[in-house]
């Protein structure tokens, strides 16, 4: 379910990133190599850029194929950035609202995407509903899981949580309460970049002097690509990774004493 990827470091033209290698995002959206659920992303896309001394980033979002815009390919030839969050969707339910839930997601300087689903849903998430103030439900960019799992990550930050216990306590939280759940999550304020892997595949590359790139999967086969194991929430910066478990609340439950 989606493709997607962040990247923090030099100024770059959005299509060096997106369009330009040989299994870019572009291209993962009809033929990736990695994607474990479902085989072509074209239920919508988004990218989020930040512009130089503006905290607060753009967004372009479509309901359609990324292949289908004919826009896209020159704006992701001009537009520079040092820090995107883009990605290409494959609908839990399909035909769900429309532009506004196309990835990323965003609040104030953070932009956020979920690669994954909430098995079950809606109904597996009922017992999350009170985790939310009113307002927060009634704020949903879109009635998706993924904008659900956007609402309680913002509740960590806004509460004060830093990024990377926002999505790990998020991916603990959903994962007790839909345990067949996969939460990839990936989240930026466009200095760093926190992304989880749970479910579904994660890889990260730094290049020395240019930057770091966080992604579903490889957009060429480059050896400086790693893997993140399942149920690892990293940490990035253009100068390098940081990861660390994830525990599972299935392991984490109280045995029964033997009898």
């Amino acid at each position: 379910m989606c493709r997607h990827l962040a990247y923090v470091g030099a100024r770059e033209p959005l299509g060096r990133l997106l369009v330009e290698p040989p299994h870019s995002l572009y291209r993962q959206a009809w033929a990736p190599r990695r994607q474990r659920y479902g085989t072509v992303n074209a239920d919508g896309f988004g990218v989020g850029w930040y512009a130089p001394d503006d905290p607060v980033p753009a967004r372009y979002r479509r309901a359609g194929p990324i292949w289908a815009d004919l826009s896209f390919a020159d704006l992701a030839r001009v537009v520079r950035a040092g820090a995107v969050l883009a990605a290409v969707r494959d609908a839990t339910l399909a035909g769900a609202d429309a532009e506004a839930a196309a990835a990323p997601f965003a609040a104030g300087r953070w932009l956020f995407s979920h690669n994954g689903a909430i098995a079950g849903w809606p109904d597996a998430a009922a017992p999350l509903v009170s985790a939310l103030p009113a307002a927060d439900l009634l704020s949903l960019q879109a009635r998706t899981d993924s904008a659900f799992v956007w609402a309680l990550v913002l509740r960590r930050l806004r509460g004060g949580a830093a990024a990377d216990r926002a999505l790990g306590g998020t991916v603990r939280e959903v994962a007790e309460a839909a345990p067949a759940s996969r939460l990839n999550l990936l989240l930026t304020d466009g200095v760093t970049i926190t992304a989880t892997a749970w479910g579904d595949s994660l890889w990260h590359r730094t290049e020395p002097d240019r930057g770091t790139v966080v992604a579903s999967e490889p957009y060429d086969d480059d050896p400086l690509w790693r893997e993140v194991p399942d149920r690892t929430v990293l940490t990035a910066s253009r100068a390098g990774v940081l990861l660390a478990p994830i525990e599972d609340p299935a392991s984490a439950a109280p045995k029964e004493p033997c009898t």
